[in-house]
């Protein structure tokens, strides 16, 4: 049974940084890519980054200046580096994984964890 969990979310003010960390557990396979999405109340899934296995990355155009992705392929773990925090950035961040199986993807997520920044 495949599980990502993640951590590093919490209250933080404006201007400030958090580093979201998510290790997958339970696989016997490597995932192809690993990302962050995120969900503000109300509001529907947004992808935040994505990284490849060979290290490609995808960002939200509107965020690649501030958030910075990165992984550990040993460790099945991807981080979220974010600075310069504002209070839009206040939603659950979601990791994601896949898996790919002759052409076919699989999806496996996280539970999420609360990111909130105040002003």
């Amino acid at each position: 049974q495949v599980q990502l969990v993640e951590s590093g979310g919490g209250l933080v003010q404006a201007g400030g940084s958090l580093r979201l960390s998510c290790i997958a557990s339970g696989s016997t396979f490597s995932f192809s890519t690993m990302g962050w999405y995120r969900q503000a109340p109300g509001k529907q899934r947004d992808l935040v980054a994505t990284i490849t296995r060979g290290g490609s990355t995808n960002y939200a155009d509107s965020l690649k200046v501030r958030f910075t992705i990165s992984r550990d392929n040993a460790k099945d773990t991807v981080y979220l580096q974010m600075n310069s925090l504002k209070p839009e950035d206040t939603a659950v961040y979601y990791c994601n994984a896949i898996r790919e199986v002759d052409g076919t993807k699989v999806n496996y997520w996280g539970q999420g964890t609360q990111v909130t920044v105040s002003s």
